[in-house]
């Protein structure tokens, strides 16, 4: 399914269930969120879209700990979930998906490829999902459409409890 036909799922999944979502967008910077307020009516859904691409807005916006980001680095389960959880707390949203990852070109590493994107889910009442994806080096907007895709196919997986390849 097409990224804006995933939207619009979600969108009425998330309306039908009279929920708000919050996007924590690193490597997407906002692509997201903007895939979502692309639809008409959006503002019954959607609360705002945090876009966090240093660290520091990492820590200042969605409280992302410091010890987490030095132990783990922005690309881990850790700051996914603790974006996916700060992104709850600091909204009036019920869904909330995060992203962070390599999208490259250039800037992965071994254990940090480029394609690497961690994704963080946090429904309230329900614990902070993640999920690791390895999307292929096919180029930086390649890696971006495929991480706005997952995202949103996990938000709706989330609401229709069906997270089974997600780790809490």
């Amino acid at each position: 399914m097409s990224s804006s036909g995933l939207a619009n799922a979600l969108f009425r999944a998330c309306q039908q269930r009279g929920i708000m979502l919050a996007t924590a967008e690193s490597c997407t910077g906002g692509m997201i969120v903007a895939a979502m307020t692309d639809i008409a009516g959006s503002s019954a859904v959607v609360d705002r879209g945090f876009i966090t691409y240093s660290n520091d807005a990492k820590m200042e916006m969605l409280g992302v700990s410091a010890a987490t980001l030095e132990a783990h680095g922005a690309v881990s389960r850790e700051t996914a979930m603790e974006m996916a959880s700060g992104a709850l707390a600091r909204s009036r949203a019920g869904l909330t998906l995060a992203v962070t990852g390599v999208a490259g070109p250039g800037g992965g590493s071994a254990d940090k490829p480029v394609g690497l994107v961690w994704f963080g889910v946090a429904l309230a009442g329900q614990p902070v999902l993640a999920e690791c994806e390895l999307f292929a080096d096919n180029g930086r907007d390649f890696i971006r459409r495929e991480t706005v895709k997952h995202a949103l196919e996990l938000g709706l997986q989330a609401l229709e409890g069906q997270t089974a390849g997600a780790v809490p």
